[in-house]
């Protein structure tokens, strides 16, 4: 660990990063490439200062020479004074769970330049050609100052399209003979580049591809003034071809600046996703499963004593707090009272609770405001006549608790199960209640004194859409 930086002081090493600090830059990458606490604060640290590289995705199949169509790349950017970040994603170690090529072993023309940084990244089982780290990691090098930002996949054909969500170009490299070609031509890497290269260019088949590829976006509905992939041959090992390579990069560059924004926005959004996802999966494993009821539960779905659907839903419900209880439950606690304006300033200015809008419930006779408290609410009644319940009440009592309330899932059913067993009701069929549920009434001599209120929500909270 670079002493200089803890880890618990994420502030600092930003500023390092900003500073364009090469060990600072490492230490970040590794902080996010280890899911490290502090890395999410790094990131929100670093956030404001990114947007300012052009980030290239380079992609294709193993042996295409990616990793040397890089390093001419950063030969011929360096010449024009710019600098560059690379971040190369590579298998992952069975061993040591890193990377199975390093720094050390890639682009050592470029190990000594100071306007050169090179990061390699194990895919540590991630799919789609990247590292789950690849976009902070990239944005670490935006921040860092680099004016150029290459990002290269591990190479593994038709499933590396995360790098469309990546980049603000991808260039598909392809190489002729190895029977790959075909391959790569299938549906997915075809609408994932902005610019085919086809590497190698001085072998056997070489037109033989460029034909292929041509051919195939033949087949493609471009209308008029969209961007149309360049194919460039180039031969990586003698830099044939990279100044062409750069130009119809400038040139894809200049023509979707306009749609740079919008293309950001979809990768945002994508990342957005991706993290919500993984913190999501990340609660639901650490807080929501107890001890081995993951393994459980998809025993029982193995075993088709469960669906998939029902799992999810259930798992769900209890990982954002929404879980449906059984039987009735406590909704709210009804409250007479004489002065509702007078009330409220007590539940709303003395205690700080919200209330909700005053509504009229023309059937009974009353105003009613509800204040949530957690996952009960009080309902404030007012009467709106003297023939009202609440009127009654509070003129033989005073104010204070009327009723309580217990929601049901099915408020007919419910009422026909207590009249079986001989309870008392005030309500043998349901009515109008307050935010169009449907209520109805128990006699006090049948529960102990206590006036209770049985509702049904038309749209309940555990319904959905």
């Amino acid at each position: 660990m670079d002493q200089a930086t803890p880890a618990g002081q994420p502030r600092r090493l930003s500023e390092r990063v900003l500073e364009g600090d090469a060990r600072a830059i490492a230490r970040a990458i590794s902080l996010i490439e280890d899911e490290a606490p502090q890395a999410a604060e790094l990131v929100r640290a670093l956030f404001p200062h990114t947007g300012g590289a052009y980030l290239i995705g380079v992609t294709g199949p193993p042996g295409a020479g990616k990793s040397t169509l890089v390093d001419r790349l950063t030969t011929h950017l360096r010449q024009a004074g710019d600098t560059v970040g690379i971040v190369a994603v590579d298998p992952t170690s069975p061993y040591t769970g890193g990377a199975v090529l390093g720094d050390r072993v890639r682009m050592q023309a470029h190990a000594g330049d100071t306007g050169v940084f090179i990061r390699s990244m194990a895919t540590r089982g991630h799919l789609g050609g990247l590292s789950r780290a690849t976009h902070e990691a990239a944005q670490v090098l935006d921040a860092a100052g680099y004016d150029w930002v290459m990002i290269e996949t591990v190479g593994v054909g038709q499933d590396e399209v995360d790098i469309v969500r990546t980049a603000d170009i991808s260039i598909v490299t392809l190489v002729p003979g190895t029977g790959d070609d075909v391959q790569a031509l299938k549906a997915g890497i075809m609408e994932i580049a902005d610019v085919f290269v086809v590497n190698k260019a001085d072998r056997d088949g070489a037109d033989r591809l460029v034909a292929s590829i041509e051919a195939m976006q033949s087949l493609a509905d471009v209308a008029p003034g969209e961007w149309r992939p360049p194919v460039v041959r180039t031969q990586a090992t003698s830099g044939a071809g990279v100044p062409e390579l750069v130009s119809a990069i400038e040139a894809f560059r200049a023509h979707a600046s306009s749609e740079q924004l919008s293309r950001r926005r979809v990768r945002d959004e994508f990342r957005l996703r991706e993290l919500i996802a993984s913190r999501f999966m990340r609660h639901v494993e650490t807080d929501v499963f107890r001890e081995g009821e993951l393994a459980a539960t998809l025993d029982r779905i193995a075993e088709r004593q469960l669906d998939p659907y029902s799992a999810a839903a259930e798992i769900l419900d209890r990982a954002i707090g929404r879980e449906r209880p059984r039987g009735a439950r406590l909704d709210h606690v009804g409250i007479a009272v004489a002065d509702l304006s007078a009330a409220m300033a007590f539940y709303r200015d003395a205690l700080g609770l919200e209330v909700a809008a005053v509504e009229e419930v023309a059937p009974q006779r009353v105003r009613a405001h509800f204040v949530p408290v957690g996952e009960v609410s009080l309902e404030l009644l007012e009467a709106t006549g003297v023939e009202s319940p609440i009127a009654k009440f509070v003129e033989k009592r005073g104010p204070g608790v009327h009723h309580l309330t217990l929601c049901v899932d099915d408020l007919r059913a419910a009422l026909a199960r207590l009249a079986g067993r001989g309870i008392r009701l005030i309500d043998r069929e349901p009515r109008a209640g307050a935010g169009g549920a449907l209520v109805a009434f128990i006699h006090p001599s049948s529960t102990h004194g206590v006036l209770i209120e049985l509702t049904q929500r038309v749209k309940d909270w555990h319904d959905g859409d």
